[in-house]
């Protein structure tokens, strides 16, 4: 039976330039990491639970059409927005505003899909 999310796995291919983005524009800290040769793996632990892995141990290629897209919850998408747009952080059209969230999808240093959401503040989504 399914317990949770372990982590999600994304491709990249400039370990350093993925690790610039990760950890100075989004501020995340490594957690275990370690390496054969050139081949990298780097897992980011989130402070409310879940994991982000990036590795270039496989062949698959980064991009932002490969269907599947991790979503990280925020405080304050207007303020992390501005943010990243001034470290050169590309978005993917407007906010979309649902029912209980808005959410905007940008790209990583290797274009990978990232989800920006942040609940409203009436209650949770």
């Amino acid at each position: 039976m399914l317990k949770k999310v372990a982590f999600t796995m994304y491709p990249v291919r400039d370990v350093a330039r993925a690790r610039q983005f990760y950890e100075e524009a989004l501020g995340l800290t490594p957690g275990l990491n370690g390496h054969q040769g050139d081949q990298w793996w780097i897992e980011y632990d989130l402070p409310g639970g879940g994991c982000i892995a990036l590795t270039n141990f496989i062949p698959d290629e980064p991009s932002s059409a490969a269907g599947g897209t991790i979503a990280f919850e925020v405080e304050d998408l207007d303020a992390l927005m501005t943010g990243l747009k001034s470290k050169g952080v590309t978005f993917r059209g407007d906010v979309v505003h649902g029912p209980k969230c808005r959410m905007a999808t940008c790209l990583d240093s290797e274009g990978n899909s990232i989800l920006l959401h942040q609940l409203n503040s009436e209650g949770p989504g």
